[in-house]
């Protein structure tokens, strides 16, 4: 039995994430989200799991993290899973 996933554009991340698309971009670039694959055209897809780490980035933020603090503690919680 195939099973399909829902891959999310970009545009739908920013509306369901309440983001922006430079901060798609910029948390791309960051590796703070992951893209899960292309398109055949090049743009990217990102899988349902980028809304959970959208909320575990906001809420980061919301207690004083930088960006760069939160891909840290993000980075340590992947490797102990």
């Amino acid at each position: 039995m195939v099973t399909y996933k829902k891959l999310f554009k970009v545009w739908e991340i920013m509306k369901y994430g309440g983001i922006s698309r430079q901060t798609v971009h910029n948390y791309t670039q960051m590796r703070l989200i992951r893209e899960s694959e292309r398109t055949d055209s090049g743009h990217r897809l990102y899988d349902e799991d980028v809304f959970k780490r959208l909320e575990k980035i906001k809420e980061l933020q919301k207690t004083g993290h930088s960006l760069l603090q939160i891909k840290d503690i993000l980075d340590s919680n992947n490797t102990a899973n």
